[in-house]
């Protein structure tokens, strides 16, 4: 195949003096490509093969269903699920939605933050910047807890640490850097102010 490829490169490039082989680079890549391509047989074996292909061709066509079947679907509104732990609505809509989740209901200062937040219309990058920044003290109220019930969290492990390591050493590096310039800043401006 490479030798084709070659023959009609050169006589490509005879017929055309300003011809530089390009168009012969291209068919190998396109060899390539098809050559290192799985069979369609392989390919069928794949969950979802096919669903975009034309409908004629598509083995589940004269099964589907048009409108399609729901089993045991409730009319209306679902069932308002009972508030036990203070949810957070948006300003924009009346009301909590009627299924919501309860497994980190809000607390200490990161709860208030979101208090804050949900005061804020959801256009308004305050809003955003906040429930941001409640998660981050959520994470530290998270470590207090932990070492108020004796346990010692391994923060640099739950980090990655290792794996920045191994697959981002230079960018462990920075981020050292940076915590160091930013802690010996402040630690200079404490013995700034103890001095006058």
């Amino acid at each position: 195949m490479d030798t084709e490829i070659a023959k009609r490169d050169l006589a490509e490039q005879r017929r055309d003096p300003h011809h530089h082989g390009h168009v012969g680079y291209e068919r190998q890549m396109d060899y390539d490509l098809n050559r290192h391509s799985p069979p369609v047989e392989q390919l069928q074996r794949i969950p979802g093969w096919g669903s975009d292909l034309d409908k004629k061709n598509r083995p589940a066509v004269p099964m589907e269903r048009t409108p399609p079947r729901f089993i045991h679907v409730p009319q209306g509104q679902p069932v308002q699920q009972a508030q036990t732990v203070e949810v957070f609505c948006s300003p924009e809509r009346p009301g909590i939605t009627p299924i919501f989740g309860t497994a980190e209901p809000p607390k200490w200062l990161s709860g208030a933050i979101r208090r804050l937040a949900y005061k804020l219309p959801e256009n308004d990058i305050r809003h955003w910047l906040m429930l941001i920044a409640a998660d981050r003290v959520n994470m530290v109220e998270g470590v207090v807890e932990d070492l108020a019930h004796g346990h010692v969290p391994n923060v640099l492990g739950e980090m990655g640490i290792r794996s920045e390591l191994r697959y981002n050493p230079a960018g462990l590096v920075r981020k050292a850097l940076i915590a160091t310039v930013v802690v010996g800043g402040i630690m200079a401006l404490r013995n700034r102010r103890r001095r006058y």
